[in-house]
Formats: C-alpha cells, sequence, structure tokens
C-alpha cells in the first residue's frame, strides 16, 4: 500500500505546501505560537530557520515492530525541537546545530534513498517545526517516485491547525503522551498545557487514520501509535493517560509503554528523574494500562 498523499493532484499538494510555509513568517506552527520571523533568520525556540537541518538518516531496527519490519523504518531525524525536555535523551540533536542544513530537493532525495534502501516507510522524527520543509521536499520526492507510508514521530506538543494541513498526507500517526498535569510539562518540558495540547493533537490525529492498521506481514499502513514513556515517581500519570486513550480515543489504541528511561541531560536535577526507572514502576505502569481496557501494548500483546 503506498501513501496516502498520492491521492493528492500536484496542485493540491502544493496548496498545502504553500498554506504551511506561510506559518513561517510569524511562526504558529506549533502550539507555542512564538511569533519568530523564520524565513527572516530567527530561528525561535526550536532552533530552526527556513531550512530543515538533518542530523541523520538511515534504516532503523530499534522502532516498534510494526513500525521496523524486517527492513527498517527509514528514519530521518531531524536536529531542534519544539520542546525543552530535561531529560532529553538525544539532547545534542534537539538542543544543537547538528547535522546539515538541507535544501528541499536534498530531503526528496534522502527519501527516495530510503525507500530504494528497502525501508517500510518514510519516519519523520522531530517534524513538528520543519512541517512546511518536509511538504514542500515530499512534492519533489512524489515527483522523483516515492510511494512509501509517511510516520509523524512527535514529541505530542502538535497544533490541531497545523494537523490539519498534514490530513490526508500522512498514513502513521506516532506520538508522545508525556504528562497528565500541567505543571509537570512546564517543569520538565519549558512549555504550557501540554496535557490538553497533547489530547486534543492525539483526538485530531486518531480522526484522520484510525487505529494501528497492520498488513498480512504484520507491517503498519495506517492508523495511531502511541508512545508512552513510563517515569520514575509516576510523574507521567500512566493511569490517567491510559484511562484518556480508552476512553475518549480507542479501546483499540496501539501503545508502547516504554520502560527505556534512565537520567540523561539535566535529569539528575530534577528527582525522582535522578535514578532509573524500577522494574515495580513499570510493572504497575502496564497493569494500569490493562485496568483501563488498552489491550494492544507493544511487546505486551
Amino acid at each position: 500500500m503506498g501513501g496516502s498523499y498520492l491521492e493528492l493532484s500536484r496542485d493540491k499538494l502544493q496548496q498545502r505546501v504553500d498554506k504551511a510555509e506561510a506559518l513561517l513568517e510569524e511562526c504558529s506552527l506549533c502550539p507555542r505560537a512564538c511569533g519568530a520571523d523564520r524565513c527572516g533568520g530567527d530561528p525561535g525556540p526550536c532552533l530552526t530557520g527556513d531550512k530543515a537541518r538533518v542530523d541523520s538518516y538511515g534504516p532503523h531496527h530499534g522502532e516498534e515492530k510494526p513500525i521496523r519490519g524486517r527492513r527498517g523504518s527509514g528514519t530521518v531525524f531531524f536536529s531542534g525541537c519544539n520542546l525543552q525536555c530535561v531529560f532529553c535523551q538525544n539532547y545534542n540533536t534537539s538542543r544543537g546545530e547538528a547535522g546539515e542544513l538541507v535544501e528541499s530537493d536534498e530531503l526528496a532525495g534522502i527519501m527516495l534513498d530510503l525507500q530504494d534502501q528497502g525501508c517500510h516507510n518514510i519516519n519523520l522524527v522531530s517534524p513538528t517545526h520543519v512541517v512546511p520543509q518536509i511538504l514542500a521536499s515530499l512534492a519533489g520526492a512524489v515527483e522523483g517516485g516515492l510511494t512509501l507510508p509517511l510516520v509523524y514521530n512527535t514529541g505530542g506538543y502538535d497544533a490541531v491547525a497545523t494537523l490539519r494541513i498534514l490530513d490526508g498526507i500522512v498514513d502513521i500517526y506516532m506520538p508522545d503522551m508525556k504528562y497528565q498535569e500541567e505543571e509537570t510539562g512546564r517543569r520538565l518540558s519549558l512549555v504550557p498545557d501540554y496535557p490538553a495540547i497533547n489530547r486534543a493533537a492525539i483526538k485530531e490525529m486518531h480522526r484522520q487514520v484510525g487505529d494501528l492498521v497492520l498488513d498480512e506481514g504484520g507491517i503498519a499502513t495506517r492508523g495511531l501509535l502511541v508512545r508512552h514513556l513510563v517515569l520514575p515517581g509516576d510523574l507521567a500519570d500512566t493511569s490517567e493517560a491510559m484511562e484518556f486513550l480508552a476512553e475518549e480515543v480507542s479501546k483499540d489504541t496501539y501503545v508502547n509503554l516504554m520502560a527505556q528511561y534512565y537520567p540523561a541531560y539535566r535529569a539528575r536535577e530534577y528527582p525522582p528523574l535522578d535514578r532509573p526507572l524500577t522494574h515495580k514502576e513499570f510493572r504497575q505502569a502496564t497493569r494500569a494500562a490493562r485496568e483501563a481496557g488498552i489491550h494492544r501494548i507493544h511487546g505486551l500483546s
């Protein structure tokens, strides 16, 4: 199955490009709505101007099984981020200038190269702040023969208005669901209203693509996959997060409960983030998901 974007005419895809690029002049791409003139050289909080910066790309065999399959997920790691998580495990990429600035034709070439390598999809990692650049590149990639599904792999702090520009373009949404308390989001990711914004974004993503659909080989072709990093001291409020998904999105939501937390970046300044997750804490998180009615849990279902 090919990407949903193949159903859009060239003119309609260009209209989406134009609509997204207009948001860069007084940037309102993400819920920060910082107003930075990114076309004029102001990088804003995401540390990105009018060009995307790619840290690395290639087939990734460490993603969830429905995403990676046998041939890997074609990941494109973008530098910069609209979040500023104090425990970020990739802070050299998210808070620095790692990688190279790319023109739209170069990013299109990366997508086509990943397709030529046999990847199952194009996995756009940290795409929120570079949606216009991605869409401009996609138009060229389609002209070059791109057909793979697109995966939108995001920290979950996404504006519904921007997501609507992506309706009919993104095939698989893979957002984080980090916190359920506003103050926790302010303290640990330095953004306001993370829970409300994240919930609205996830609902919009599900409206567009529905529950995760797998082909006969177990590879995801369309749908929503939610990632939830279990944090020490239950800072992520796992029980409340799973209840929201079960009651307001779908009990069939495919969820990856992630146990790989470890203190990184500035985490040691924010107890209890200064210690690893315990086995007991992860077992409690798994039980909370089951009790909420979530049954499609990565690695456990």
